[in-house]
């Protein structure tokens, strides 16, 4: 249930952020929190990061469905474990629902936050937790996952056994 209240919650600030930004903001709007370095600029991407295969809604969609889909099973079958790794995958399927639901309602993703002194991609609350979700779930992959507990289905935790 805890999983569901974090998801949930990076979903309700990622839309809530993103709804300022088009109110307060709109097209072609900018703040200059610290100029020519940090800004909030609204954009429409219409595309994944840096805009790459723009126009491909469908795709995009189909995507996130299938990937929200596999973290849910893989995170249901055992494959992801513990706390580290059911947040990952958390913070992985917050980011994509936050962004799925602006491709569905609006036809884009409204990004916002706009690093311009090292020139990055403008990018949103969802695109965060997607970024920091893949590289816990990568830590966890690679790093921890044969160390993880495994529930014998009463509450409890023991070790996984190396048979």
């Amino acid at each position: 249930m805890i999983y569901f209240i974090i998801a949930a919650s990076i979903v309700a600030a990622d839309q809530g952020v993103k709804l300022w930004a088009v109110r307060a903001l709109g097209p072609g709007g900018s703040l200059g929190l610290i100029p020519n370095v940090f800004h909030l600029t609204y954009a429409e991407n219409r595309g994944a990061a840096f805009s790459i295969l723009e126009g491909k809604l469908g795709f995009f969609v189909a995507v996130t469905v299938a990937m929200v889909g596999l973290l849910l099973y893989m995170a249901a079958r055992g494959y992801i474990r513990g706390v580290f790794g059911r947040l990952a995958a958390v913070f992985i399927i917050g980011g994509a629902l936050g962004n799925l639901i602006d491709r569905l309602f609006r036809g884009y993703v409204v990004d916002l936050f706009d690093f311009r002194l090292i020139h990055f991609a403008i990018f949103n609350v969802a695109d965060v937790f997607i970024t920091i979700g893949g590289i816990m779930l990568a830590v966890y992959f690679i790093f921890l996952e044969g160390k993880t507990l495994k529930g014998n289905g009463d509450g409890n935790q023991k070790p996984e056994s190396r048979s």
